[in-house]
């Protein structure tokens, strides 16, 4: 499933899997991070993902990146960062989320 598919099939709750180091680390515990749309509530989040992945979710904890001014070195330009939502949800176990 790519990025496109998964965001048409979740309705623009799930935007990406998020694949980081941290990530990375909480696989092994059943739990993965999701980048979501910034107004979507816990609820739909598991729903959404039961729906997109077939697995069954356990709990969901988001967590609100807030964005800011970035600096382009070497230049005095600024740019603005939007602010976004990412999700851990956490998964039965033997259970994962997988983006081919």
């Amino acid at each position: 499933m790519t990025v496109k598919e998964l965001k048409e099939k979740s309705n623009g709750v799930i935007l990406n899997v998020l694949i980081t180091e941290k990530g990375s680390q909480i696989s092994v515990e059943n739990r993965f991070l999701l980048e979501v749309a910034v107004d979507a509530r816990k609820p739909q989040i598991a729903a959404e993902v039961e729906k997109a992945f077939g697995v069954h979710v356990l709990k969901v904890r988001t967590i609100n990146q807030k964005g800011g001014m970035k600096y382009i070195r070497g230049t005095r330009k600024q740019t603005v960062e939007a602010t976004w939502k990412k999700a851990i949800v956490t998964v039965k176990a033997g259970e994962r989320i997988e983006l081919a």
